[in-house]
C-alpha cells in the first residue's frame, strides 16, 4: 500500500513538474485582440473551464467579512451584488443592457431571468457566441454576438445600461475602452463595471502628487500575470476612474469601490475544485489535467497579488450625462479644418 501512495505521489510530482514546464516555455502573451479570442475559443472548446468555474467566468463574491461559500454559488451572489450596487434592481422590466465581454452568458441569463431586463452580450470568442447560446433557454430575452469593446457596432446612445465583468484587462487602450463604454449608453443611462486593477503608482502627498514606482518584485508578479492571461496591462482603480470622467460624458464623478476582501476567496476555492471534483480527470483525461495544472502558477500568483494589495478589485459606477460630446472623428476634423 505504501508502494502505490509513493508512487502517485512521484506521479502527481511528474505531472506538476510538466505543468511549470509549460508555463514557463509558453505563455500566453498579448498580442492582438486575435490572441484573446483564441485563448477563450481553446477553453471554451474543451470544456475544462466551464467544468470548473460554471457559467460565470468571473470571481465571486463571499460576503464582508467573508464566508465560507459554495464556488459556483459565490459567483451567482456576485452577479446579484452588482446588481444592487449598481441600483439596477429599481429599474423597469424591459430595460436595455450590454453586457461587454459576455463570456458564455452567465450574467447575461440573471439579468434577463431574474430582472426581465433585455440584454445583448458580446465577447470576441466566437466559440464563447456558441456555447452561450446553447446554454440559454429560447423565452429569455438575451442575444449574443461577437464584437471588439473597443470598437463596438452599435449606434451611440443604445443601451439603458452598460455592464462589464473583468474584461477590462484585456484592453490595450483603456482609454478607448471608457469612451466605447460609454457612447452606447443613452443620457441618464448607468455604466456598472467590475475589474482587476493595479494598485494606483501616484499618492498625495502634503508636497503634492509623488510616484510610488512597482518593485522589483511586484514588477515579477505582474510582468507574470500579463503574459499568462493575454493581457496588455491592468489599470488602476484611480486611473480608470480619470478615464471614464475625461471623456465628457459622465454625470458629476465615477462612483468606485474596492470588493478586493470580498472576492479574495475565489482564487484558493478555484484551485479546490480540481482537488474536491475528480471526476473532472477521468472526463478531460491527461492532457486535460496537465493543462489545468498549468494554471495553478498563475492563479497561486492572482491571490498573491490580490492580497498584498498589489492588486485590487474595482467597482465602477457611472452616469450617462445629458452633454454632448463630439466624436473623436469630428473634433479631428474641426482641428484640420482650422
Amino acid at each position: 500500500m505504501m508502494n502505490i501512495f509513493l508512487l502517485a505521489i512521484a506521479f502527481l510530482l511528474v505531472l506538476l513538474l510538466i505543468g511549470l514546464i509549460l508555463y514557463f516555455l509558453f505563455p500566453r502573451k498579448y498580442h492582438s485582440a486575435n490572441s484573446v479570442a483564441n485563448s477563450y475559443d481553446d477553453w471554451t472548446n474543451d470544456g475544462i473551464l466551464e467544468f470548473y468555474w460554471g457559467e460565470h467566468i468571473h470571481l465571486g463574491h463571499y460576503g464582508s467579512p467573508p464566508c465560507k461559500k459554495d464556488f459556483l454559488k459565490a459567483k451567482e451572489d456576485f452577479v446579484h451584488e452588482m446588481v444592487r450596487w449598481g441600483g439596477l434592481e429599481k429599474l423597469p422590466p424591459g430595460t436595455t443592457v450590454l453586457d461587454v465581454g459576455c463570456g458564455i452568458g452567465g450574467s447575461s441569463r440573471i439579468l434577463a431571468r431574474d430582472y426581465n431586463f433585455a440584454v445583448t452580450g458580446i465577447t470576441i470568442s466566437p466559440q464563447q457566441v456558441q456555447r452561450a447560446l446553447e446554454l440559454t433557454p429560447p423565452d429569455l430575452n438575451v442575444q449574443f454576438q461577437v464584437d471588439d469593446a473597443l470598437a463596438l457596432s452599435f449606434p451611440d446612445a443604445s443601451f439603458d445600461v452598460v455592464w462589464s465583468i473583468e474584461a477590462g484587462p484585456h484592453m490595450p487602450d483603456k482609454a478607448q475602452f471608457a469612451r466605447e463604454l460609454l457612447r452606447v449608453l443613452k443620457p441618464g443611462g448607468i455604466l456598472v463595471v467590475a475589474d482587476w486593477n493595479q494598485r494606483d503608482v501616484r499618492a498625495t502627498s502634503q508636497n503634492g502628487s509623488r510616484q510610488i514606482p512597482l518593485n522589483f518584485w511586484e514588477k515579477l508578479v505582474m510582468r507574470q500575470l500579463l503574459d499568462q492571461w493575454s493581457h496588455p496591462a491592468f489599470a488602476s482603480i484611480e486611473g480608470f476612474s480619470e478615464l471614464l470622467e475625461a471623456t465628457g460624458w459622465v454625470e458629476g464623478t465615477v462612483e468606485t469601490a474596492d470588493w478586493t476582501e470580498q472576492t479574495l476567496p475565489s482564487w484558493l476555492d478555484s484551485i479546490w475544485q480540481g482537488i474536491a471534483r475528480p471526476e473532472g480527470l477521468v472526463r478531460f483525461g491527461l492532457s486535460g489535467f496537465i493543462k489545468s495544472v498549468r494554471e495553478v502558477p498563475t492563479i497561486l500568483l492572482m491571490r498573491l497579488a490580490f492580497g498584498t494589495g498589489l492588486c485590487r478589485f474595482g467597482m465602477f459606477r457611472a452616469v450617462r450625462t445629458n452633454c454632448t460630446v463630439p466624436s473623436t472623428e469630428t473634433m479631428e476634423n474641426q482641428i484640420a479644418s482650422v
